[in-house]
């Protein structure tokens, strides 16, 4: 009796230990909760994790997506596990930063200058945690800044913008005036009007990145009140809702960031100022596993092709992509504007 009770008990601990390995495996996650990603293929003796936090969705159809997929691709080509939590609150910031530095992910993705106060404050009690902020300023022992040429950016898109439209009136929506934001859109507005003196540019902020409502009514009334016709967009998921709008109506164009995400046969988005995010977090990753971490700001520009031009519609005549590339070599060259 003895012996057949101590095999039940066995059997019993073997069925509550598979239950419990059941139990632990990870699905889909909901909007706000942790999910785990694709994991990289790593041959290093040392697992690396990275992880990004972000305040709209993985599935935006812009920055937010873009940002999420330059993080899968970095973390393929160095071989690191990863996850994201989306649709973050910008109250639980600091909170979701934290929940992954206990977890012992070595480096936090921070996809925009907006996560930097919350990135800073707990990267303070995380010493042994690296900390990667786009579009950032801060640079501490465990803080890296990449940070494309906001300036660049802001006048590859004006240039476009000034010679495809056909009102004279052009637009642009931030989400919050970060300093990045407003560079931007100087630059925008000084290429614009060099390519096209008649040129005036409207713009306003929807105070969120991701309110693709807020998106659809300023594009609205943008084109309703100053008949502006080319859109460029600094807003996230809000950009995807001024897209929306501009795609019901005739002769209006967008142009595209930070991934290429238009095509030849794309009628509303006429071009892309595409950034390769990829390969900024992938130098962080590398700075993280040399032990050379932190302290610096790596930039990203025309001349080491972290910024490009994406694929044209077939809405932009030859002429005006050849005379738009002329103008691409003087920004690259720094003699467009000076």
């Amino acid at each position: 009796m003895r012996r057949r009770f101590t095999a039940l008990l066995t059997v019993a601990a073997l069925t509550g230990a598979m239950i419990a390995g059941c139990g632990s495996s990870t699905s889909g996650s909901a909007s706000g909760s942790p999910s785990a990603s694709e994991s990289g293929k790593s041959s290093k003796t040392t697992e690396y994790k990275v992880a990004m936090l972000l305040d709209s969705s993985v599935s935006d159809g812009g920055w937010g997506a873009s940002c999420y997929q330059a993080m899968l691709k970095a973390a393929k080509e160095e071989g690191w596990d990863n996850a994201y939590t989306d649709n973050v609150a910008q109250s639980d910031y600091a909170t979701v930063i934290t929940d992954y530095c206990d977890q012992g992910y070595n480096l936090i993705f921070a996809p925009g200058n907006q996560y930097q106060d919350a990135v800073v404050q707990v990267a303070a009690d995380y010493s042994k945690i690296d900390f990667c902020i786009l579009n950032g300023t801060a640079e501490k022992d465990n803080v890296t800044s990449v940070l494309p040429d906001a300036h660049q950016i802001g006048y590859m898109a004006g240039a476009l913008a000034g010679l495809m439209s056909k009102t004279n009136s052009i637009g642009f929506i931030g989400g919050m005036e970060l300093d990045t934001t407003k560079q931007k859109l100087e630059c925008y507005t000084k290429a614009a009007q060099k390519v096209n003196p008649s040129i005036t540019v409207q713009s306003a902020y929807a105070g969120s990145f991701n309110d693709a409502a807020k998106g659809k009514e300023i594009a609205g009334s943008m084109v309703s009140t100053y008949n502006v016709d080319v859109m460029f967009g600094d807003a996230s998921a809000v950009d995807a809702g001024a897209r929306e709008t501009l795609g019901s109506l005739s002769g209006c164009y967008d142009i595209g960031q930070p991934g290429d995400l238009g095509s030849a046969d794309d009628k509303l988005i006429i071009c892309s100022v595409v950034t390769d995010n990829a390969a900024l977090v992938e130098q962080c990753m590398k700075d993280v596993e040399s032990g050379s971490y932190g302290n610096k700001t790596i930039r990203g520009d025309l001349s080491n092709g972290c910024l490009s031009v994406g694929t044209f519609s077939s809405a932009v005549p030859k002429d005006v992509q050849d005379k738009y590339m002329e103008y691409i070599s003087q920004i690259k060259s720094g003699t467009f504007i000076q």
